[in-house]
């Protein structure tokens, strides 16, 4: 019976404005090979990988337990590259015009170059992120590619044993318990956090709210 060899995942201290040109080449040059790192957004610490990895797409499920059918979120690095991957509508357009980039997760029909393997399998949609975050633009520039995007928190059984709760961890406690589980960590010096992002479905005529989270109050006027 072979025993599988564990590794400490190798800690990228990464200026959260200024990220050093060398570090992020190096990150994706590992990412490019199937790597996965946790890395900061915009609105807490993400688990991720190359969208063009699905050996690194399977890890990530594993590490979240999540099933095969439960669809990915993504990053690209702007609205105009959301259009590659997904269909846009106009009205979709011109409310993702005034909050992109920023904390909103967009549902939205997919395009051919959006991998099955992370796709809504009934509606073949796909949430997609434009972070405001100079890390995570800085990566996607560099790779060429969107970047897997999960949250890194990690759940708990509440006291009766039966539901999942999400716990606020520090950045330590964060970083140790997915370091034998992950490639890389990037630490910008930002807190861990359990902020969300804000979900909207804009594939149809009208947005529909799915979650409420980071960045709210800004467009809920646009939605109501």
């Amino acid at each position: 019976m072979s025993t599988r060899v564990l590794f400490m995942a190798k800690l990228y201290e990464i200026h959260p404005s200024n990220p050093q040109a060398r570090s992020i080449e190096e990150i994706v040059k590992k990412l490019r090979g199937g790597a996965v790192a946790v890395y900061p957004t915009d609105t807490s610490y993400a688990i991720g990988c190359d969208l063009q990895s699905k050996s690194a797409i399977d890890r990530v499920r594993q590490i979240k337990q999540f099933t095969n059918n439960k669809p990915l979120t993504f990053l690209c690095s702007s609205l105009s590259d959301i259009a590659t991957y997904a269909i846009v509508r106009d009205e979709a357009y011109r409310l993702m015009k005034h909050f992109v980039p920023g904390p909103y997760t967009f549902i939205l029909p997919a395009t051919k170059l959006v991998p099955k393997i992370i796709q809504d399998p009934k509606r073949k949609s796909t949430g997609i992120r434009v972070p405001d975050h100079s890390v995570c633009q800085a990566l996607m520039a560099e790779l060429g590619n969107p970047l897997i995007s999960t949250s890194a928190h990690l759940n708990i059984e509440d006291e009766d044993g039966d539901e999942n709760l999400l716990i606020e961890l520090d950045k330590a406690k964060l970083f140790d318990s997915l370091d034998k589980l992950v490639d890389i960590l990037i630490d910008d010096g930002s807190a861990a956090t359990n902020s969300i992002s804000t979900v909207l479905d804009v594939s149809e005529q009208s947005p529909v709210v799915l979650r409420q989270g980071k960045g709210w109050a800004e467009i809920s006027g646009w939605v109501e």
